[in-house]
């Protein structure tokens, strides 16, 4: 169990650094001016899944439950 437990705890520390540099790899979510003439309508606003920016938000997401559930696994009683 011990092994187990120092692998969890280097994907764990991975984890953290990797969430830690795509957040704040992010750009800001302000509006601007952007939404009062309808840029968000157009092409690159609707394809914002496909672009980096939307690699970054998927990317993120998924680190964020890697980490929720790797903190809870890390703290059962099993490794105690």
């Amino acid at each position: 169990m011990d092994v187990l437990k120092v692998i969890l705890m280097i994907i764990f520390a991975i984890d953290c650094i990797a969430l830690t540099a795509i957040v704040l790899l992010q750009e800001g979510k302000s509006a601007g001016l952007g939404t009062i003439s309808g840029a968000s309508e157009t092409y690159w606003g609707q394809n914002k899944g496909r672009s980096m920016e939307g690699a970054l938000v998927k990317s993120t997401k998924f680190l964020a439950v890697l980490f929720i559930v790797l903190a809870a696994v890390l703290n059962l009683k099993v490794f105690s």
